[in-house]
C-alpha cells in the first residue's frame, strides 16, 4: 500500500478525542491533518504516533483514511464514517459484497448452528461475512465463513492488538492499534455503524428484547441497507426481537434462497 503523505498526522489524529463527523468538518476546512494541527495549536502525542508507525511496519498491518481510493465506498455513504480504518489482513475485502450476521453472546446451541450454516453457504455463493467478534451468533458465523470460502471481516471496538482471535482473513477497527477501550453501550454502537456500514444487509439470527446485538439494525436502517431476521418458537424468548423485526417489515428468513431473492442486484453467485 503507498505511503500516505504525512500519516504521521493523520495517526495524531486518531488521538484525538473528537467524533468522526468533526474530523471530516476539520478536514474539509483546513485541507490536511498537519494544518489543522497548525491552527489548532494542539500538541500531537507523539509516542502514541511512533507506536502506530512501528505497527504499520509490520506486515499485513494498514491504515485507510477516508479519502483514500480503496477505502471501502460503502462505508463512505453513512453520515459519519470513520476517517481512519486500522486494517490487519486483507484490504481488498473491504469492497467486497458483505452480508453481517448478528445475534445475540448467549447463543442457544442451536442458532449458533443455524449461524455457521448459512455463513458457510453464503461465503461460498461470494458473499463475505461482516460481524463484530463478539461470542454467539457472531463467532459461530465467522466460523461457517472461514470453513466455506475462508473470507469474513471482523469489526473490533477497540484497538487490534486486543483481539485476541486473530484467524479472521480481514481484522478492522477505527481505533488506533494499541488503544484498550472499555465494554460500554457507547463502544459497541461505534462498531456497529461500522458493520452495518461495511454491508448491503444485516442478517439477526437470534436475539432476545433490548439485545445490543440490535444495534447494527438500528444503523442498517439509517443507512438504508436490508434487514433480515429469522423466527423461532414463540416460547423461545431468544427470539423475540426477531419476530418484532419480521412484524416491523424486515425480511423473513427461512433459507438462503430469501437473501439471494432481496440482493439479486449485487450479482453474488448462486449455487
Amino acid at each position: 500500500m503507498p505511503l500516505i503523505k504525512d500519516i504521521e498526522y493523520w495517526l495524531a489524529l486518531a488521538h484525538v478525542p473528537l467524533f468522526p463527523i468533526n474530523f471530516r468538518r476539520l478536514i474539509d476546512f483546513y485541507g490536511h491533518p498537519r494544518a489543522v494541527f497548525e491552527a489548532k495549536h494542539w500538541l500531537p502525542d507523539w509516542n502514541a504516533v511512533e507506536q502506530d508507525l512501528l505497527w504499520l511496519d509490520q506486515k499485513n498491518n494498514h491504515v485507510l483514511t477516508l479519502f483514500d481510493a480503496n477505502y471501502p465506498f460503502m462505508l463512505a455513504e453513512i453520515y459519519d464514517p470513520p476517517f481512519l480504518l486500522f486494517v490487519k489482513g486483507d484490504c481488498e475485502l473491504l469492497n467486497s459484497v458483505q452480508l453481517a450476521i448478528v445475534g445475540t453472546r448467549r447463543a442457544s446451541g442451536f442458532a449458533r448452528q443455524v449461524s455457521w450454516q448459512f455463513a458457510k453457504a453464503l461465503s461460498e455463493c461470494g458473499f463475505v461475512i461482516c460481524g463484530g467478534l463478539s461470542l454467539g451468533i457472531e463467532m459461530a458465523s465467522h466460523q461457517g465463513a472461514l470453513a466455506g470460502s475462508g473470507k469474513s471481516v471482523g469489526v473490533a471496538f477497540e484497538g487490534l492488538e486486543y483481539v485476541k482471535n486473530t484467524s479472521f482473513s480481514t481484522l478492522v477497527s477505527e481505533i488506533s492499534p494499541y488503544n484498550k477501550m472499555a465494554i460500554t453501550a457507547e463502544t459497541f454502537k461505534r462498531r456497529s455503524r461500522i458493520i452495518s456500514g461495511l454491508s448491503v444487509g444485516v442478517l439477526v439470527v437470534e436475539a432476545p428484547e433490548n439485545s445490543h446485538a440490535l444495534y447494527p439494525v438500528d444503523f442498517a436502517l439509517e443507512q438504508g441497507r436490508e434487514v433480515f431476521a429469522m423466527p423461532g418458537s414463540v416460547y423461545n424468548p431468544l427470539v423475540k426481537s426477531c419476530h418484532k423485526l419480521i412484524q416491523d417489515g424486515a425480511k423473513l428468513v427461512e433459507t438462503v434462497q430469501d437473501i439471494f431473492d432481496e440482493l439479486e442486484i449485487y450479482n453474488v453467485r448462486q449455487t
